[in-house]
């Protein structure tokens, strides 16, 4: 039986910082907390047992919202990734959930025999296999940690408490992050454009950026289609015919064949990365399912090539071949 180890309720000023970096993507995978069992208050061997990650966040997530309360927390090792992502990816898992039982010696340490997991962890539990070879039976609370006070009162979720909520204030928490993951792209690409295409080629880079990390979580609710993929193209699109009318307007480009093969060739050089950062906005979103992503990038990773090829030969068209006339 290994060390029940002490926390508390209350988030501190340090984790507070460690949120804001982790917001940030800084230390990606250092965001952790030591797996185990933790005592909470002044819990007794009947008292309940909630389960959670070692992600930091989700951690504090659960312990502050249990504030008075006397509990057990057992954290899995989940490597710093939080319970929805670690459900997926097989390390909040039933042989997770089965060995952290038993290194923590939990059988010795509470007389009750249930754990109550997140709701976003069950896709990755078998509660039948962890019942029959641990004892334990599982007990899946509200989506959202801080329902269980609530849900404590009868052990029973409401249609609400089960609903996944996505609301705008979550999905713009992301945006940070999502840039500082692309940097590594979109600065060498600015730079690569402004050097052959001057500040137009920076604007362009700019909208792609502003489009796919910025405007997509906003807007991603109100967009036509279910697929994350298609509404990036439709999104993307639109950047694309923002930037040729900006042309247009400040660039002199004409509205001759020659601007008219430009103008085609930008948009679809512009939708699909707009579409590419919406495909992986579906690792940030608790909307998407493993299938369905799997579908997506089969059928539209092919399709944001080939729009891509297409708009390069557009634009070599455009540079080298002698147009005359306007429409």
């Amino acid at each position: 039986m290994s060390e029940i180890m002490v926390t508390t309720s209350e988030i501190t000023a340090a984790n507070r910082r460690d949120h804001r970096l982790a917001r940030l993507a800084w230390d990606r995978m250092g965001h952790k907390v030591a797996p185990g069992l933790y005592r909470l208050g002044n819990p007794t061997p009947s008292s309940p047992v909630f389960v959670t990650g070692n992600y930091s966040l989700s951690f504090d997530a659960l312990r502050s919202a249990l504030t008075g309360m006397d509990t057990h927390i057992m954290v899995l090792d989940t490597k710093g990734i939080n319970v929805w992502c670690a459900a997926g990816k097989g390390t909040f898992g039933t042989e997770e959930v089965i060995e952290r039982i038993e290194e923590t010696g939990l059988k010795d340490a509470v007389q009750q025999r249930t754990i109550i997991l997140p709701q976003l962890g069950a896709s990755g539990v078998n509660a039948h296999e962890v019942r029959r070879r641990s004892g334990f039976k599982v007990e899946y609370g509200p989506v959202l940690a801080s329902d269980i006070g609530e849900y404590m009162k009868s052990h029973e979720a409401t249609p609400e408490m089960r609903r996944i909520r996505f609301p705008l204030k979550d999905r713009m928490a992301l945006v940070p992050v999502e840039i500082v993951n692309y940097l590594k792209f979109w600065l060498p690409a600015a730079l690569l454009a402004l050097l052959f295409g001057g500040l137009f080629g920076i604007l362009a880079v700019l909208i792609v950026v502003a489009f796919g990390l910025i405007l997509f979580p906003i807007l991603l609710p109100y967009l036509p289609t279910r697929q994350f993929s298609s509404k990036g193209l439709i999104l993307g699109a639109l950047g694309g015919m923002l930037f040729v009318l900006l042309q247009l307007q400040y660039g002199g480009m004409g509205l001759d064949l020659q601007g008219l093969i430009v103008a085609a060739a930008e948009v679809l050089l512009m939708a699909p990365p707009v579409a590419y950062f919406a495909l992986n906005f579906t690792g940030s979103s608790p909307i998407a399912s493993r299938t369905g992503v799997r579908r997506e990038i089969f059928r539209y990773i092919p399709m944001f090539v080939i729009m891509m090829a297409l708009g390069v030969v557009m634009a070599v068209i455009s540079a080298l071949v002698p147009f005359g006339g306007s429409l």
